[in-house]
């Protein structure tokens, strides 16, 4: 399965003011790196806070706001109501890269990126790579 990630809402407002992001349309690209990501609405279940148990098995899990909807998911801001439970929730968007990453790393976009660099730069070696030093860089 491809790697996936999930991008909360209030760190993609942040990046795309900053510029570190750009967003066209359901595409979200890492500027510094010229990664492409398809996005989907998404959201992170953190806690059940009515005391009941998490009979769908979501806490800790991120999951698309079509499949939350169709369990009968209502998300307002950081709440859903999912039938007698509620939870806390994180909004934001699931990534999944455009293509393989050995394609990134031959395609256009990051090779004019390459080209722009100055000074020593150490190459991500695998995608979690590329994310990990992209987070550790921007929250």
């Amino acid at each position: 399965m491809q790697n996936r990630v999930f991008f909360p809402q209030i760190a993609l407002d942040t990046w795309l003011s900053d510029g570190t992001v750009d967003l066209q349309q359901t595409e979200l690209t890492i500027v510094a790196e010229g990664r492409r990501y398809k996005l989907a609405e998404a959201a992170r279940v953190m806690r059940e806070v009515t005391g009941s148990p998490d009979t769908n098995e979501l806490i800790g899990k991120v999951k698309s706001l079509s499949y939350l909807q169709e369990l009968g998911g209502e998300i307002v801001e950081s709440s859903m109501i999912l039938g007698d439970q509620a939870y806390d929730v994180v909004p934001g968007w699931l990534g999944a890269p455009v293509g393989t990453f050995d394609e990134h790393l031959a395609s256009p976009a990051r090779l004019k990126v390459i080209e722009n660099r100055t000074g020593d730069y150490d190459e991500p070696r695998t995608e979690e790579d590329l994310l990990a030093r992209f987070l550790i860089k921007n929250l």
